[in-house]
Parts: structure tokens; C-alpha cells; sequence
């Protein structure tokens, strides 16, 4: 016998679902700021982002099934009272650690050239070392600098032999990134993980980059570091009170961009392809898998023949992708938080370049970070 075909509430703006999804059942698309709770009432399955909080406010009265989540993070969900209610849950775990790590990469370049120091020199603090932190290190090491990883919950698991006290990392880093899962209560909360008490027990000014949830970082308290010169410089791209970010810290900061670090159009593609992995074995529908193709980047070749081999690295990165001028239009129009963030323009990652004319020092890292080199 037939049954109706599940009813699907999706972000309009979480690409590669439209023309796809329709082959799961009928889909509705909106804004995320725009799901509410008469448009949810009625739907089975909801593909959502960051944008709204799915709570009792918004799901109570619903016939809403399933709530997949195109993002690794699930701070947005109310677990407990979707556990209660028996609407499942899923997120799009490591979908995009590589567009962070990226991100990352592209803006540790950013603060070495900007504040004249060489990476290789240099010991950074991995504080949350799941599968972006894991990406992040990687790459870190890959750069030539000591890497400090922490994470108290793999520990507890692993032992401690791969991990750092924070304590160490507050002694030792030059430079720390946080890539937790935002949690407000128990043993290994992470909200206001970096505080006043935290920033100011760091001893080597170090540089703050926070690509992992807002509230991690209490942006006050960043503000109130850079101010006194406990800490040397922040790249911020998750903030407090998103889209009302802080305009003090956003004055301040080195790079400050409007939460897309994991915006990649690989990651994003990642994470529509498990969402909809996820509807399909949810809902039993055994539908064979058919995915939307990554448009190619603009200018998928890189030349790298007239530019000096000790700039090479940055230039290839940067080309791919540059938070300097994402920092400059956000400080421009902070207004235009949410603006920014739902028409990002299309950003590929390493392998779907191309690098011609580089010096035989550099060729190898650019090709364990991923490039496509021309020999």
C-alpha cells in the first residue's frame, strides 16, 4: 500500500538540497530566520542551520519526526526536550573540518605576515580536538610549529599520553584555537571557556582564535585582553549574540568574520549529503543516492612562477581563500551580519586548485595540504 510522501521543512539557504531533496518527499523551503512554529507544525522532518533555536516554543503541537542539523554542532537544539519528546536528531559530524581548517591555515598566514613572525617558531594551543581540531593540528604541524592538543574528554578515554594540561597551554602557546561543542553544564563545560581568569593566566600575549561557537570565548572579557595587551591579537568568526556581535571586539580584532569558517562549498556539500543519508534511513525510504556536483572555482589554476618563494605558501592559500577581505566588509557593515553569511559566495577548497611554478622548497607542503602541483 502507498503512503503519503514525508512532508520536509528545509533552509533555503543550505545549498546542494534543492532538486535533490524532492526525490525524498515533499519539500517546502524558507529562511531559517523564518521557520516558526505554524510552519513546522505540520512538516515530518525539518533540515535546519544555525539560524533558529529548535526548542519546545517552536516544535511543541508538531508532527515534526526528525530534525537534521547541516552543521557538526548541535547547541541550537534543545536535545532534552526533543529526547523527551521522541523527535530525533542528527548533525553532520566533521562535514566541514577541512573548510576550517582552511580557515584557519589562511588566517595563521594573515597574523604572521601582519605581525612579522614565522610560524615555524611558533607553539599554537589546539584546545577541543575532535574532527576540525584534529584537521587544524594537522595542518599546524604541517607548518613547522608545536602543537599543544586538549581535549579532557578524548583523555579521559585515551589516556594522556597525546594531551596537554590547559594550564600548559596558557604557559606556552603563542597561539590558541578553540574547536570545542558549546556546553553549558557538566564536568567539561565550555561556555565561557576562555574568561577573564582564563585569558589572564596566559603568559605569552597570545594570539585568540575562536572557530567554534560563540559562546566559548566570552567576548567581553576578549575585548577587555586586547585592550590591556594580555593578548597580542583574535581571529574571531563565531561570536555572542549572533547577528548583534560586539562592536568593541570587532574593532579589535585582527580577523573578524561573520561565522563561516565552515563555509566551504565542499563542506557545505558534505553536510547536505549526510543530511539527506540521514532522512533516507531514517524514514526507511531506500532511495539510491543522487547528488547535485560542486560547481569548479573561478580560477582553478594558481601561478606561482613570479611571486617570491617565501610568500608562495600565503599566495596559494589566500587564493583560495582570504579572510582579509571578509574582515573588511564586516567591519564595514556589521549589520550585515546575516546578509553576509546567507549569500556567501562559492569558496572551494585546496584539492579543486591547481599550482603552477612553484619553487621545489614549497611543493611539497602545498601538496600535503592538498593542492593539485604542476611538476
Amino acid at each position: 500500500m502507498e503512503t503519503d510522501p514525508i512532508k520536509i521543512l528545509a533552509d533555503a539557504h543550505i545549498p546542494f538540497l534543492q532538486g535533490v531533496a524532492e526525490r525524498y518527499g515533499e519539500v517546502e523551503y524558507l529562511p531559517g530566520n523564518r521557520f516558526t512554529p505554524d510552519a513546522v507544525k505540520d512538516k515530518d522532518a525539518l533540515i535546519v542551520r544555525t539560524v533558529t533555536r529548535f526548542n519546545e516554543e517552536i516544535l511543541a503541537g508538531s508532527q515534526v519526526k526528525l530534525i537534521c542539523s547541516a552543521t557538526i554542532g548541535f547547541d541550537h537544539i534543545d536535545t532534552a526536550y526533543c529526547d523527551a519528546q521522541g523527535i530525533a536528531w542528527r548533525t553532520a559530524p566533521g562535514c566541514n573540518a577541512s573548510s576550517v581548517e582552511q580557515y584557519v591555515t589562511a588566517s595563521l598566514l594573515y597574523l604572521a605576515r601582519k605581525h612579522h613572525f614565522r610560524l615555524n617558531e611558533k607553539t599554537i594551543g589546539i584546545v577541543g580536538v575532535g574532527n576540525v581540531g584534529s584537521k587544524v593540528a594537522a595542518a599546524c604541524e604541517k607548518l613547522g610549529m608545536r602543537v599543544l592538543l586538549n581535549d579532557p574528554p578524548r583523555e579521559e578515554l585515551e589516556g594522556p599520553a597525546a594531551f596537554t594540561p590547559i594550564e600548559t597551554i596558557q604557559r606556552e602557546a603563542d597561539i590558541i584555537t578553540f574547536h570545542t561543542p558549546l556546553t553549558r553544564d557538566g564536568k567539561h563545560k565550555t561556555y565561557h571557556l576562555a574568561d577573564d581568569e582564563f585569558l589572564s593566566g596566559t603568559t605569552r600575549q597570545p594570539f585568540i582564535i575562536n572557530a567554534a561557537r560563540g559562546g566559548v570565548v566570552d567576548n567581553r572579557a576578549l575585548s577587555r585582553a586586547l585592550d590591556d595587551g594580555i593578548v597580542s591579537g583574535a581571529v574571531i568568526d563565531c561570536w555572542e549574540n549572533e547577528p548583534n556581535i560586539d562592536l568593541e571586539l570587532l574593532g579589535l580584532a585582527d580577523i573578524a568574520t561573520p561565522h563561516i569558517a565552515g563555509y566551504s562549498a565542499d563542506g557545505k556539500w558534505n553536510a547536505a549529503k549526510m543530511s539527506l543519508e540521514q532522512l533516507n534511513d531514517f524514514f526507511q525510504l531506500d532511495i539510491a543516492p543522487r547528488y547535485q556536483e560542486i560547481p569548479p572555482p573561478t580560477e582553478p589554476s594558481i601561478f606561482l612562477g613570479d611571486v617570491e618563494p617565501s610568500r608562495q605558501l600565503e599566495q596559494a592559500v589566500w587564493h583560495t581563500y582570504n579572510p582579509a577581505s571578509e574582515t573588511e566588509a564586516l567591519k564595514a557593515a556589521p549589520g550585515e551580519f546575516y546578509q553576509f553569511r546567507s549569500h556567501y559566495p562559492l569558496r572551494r577548497e585546496y584539492p579543486a586548485y591547481r599550482v603552477h611554478g612553484s619553487d621545489t622548497s614549497v611543493t611539497p607542503l602545498l601538496t600535503k595540504l592538498g593542492f593539485q602541483v604542476a611538476y
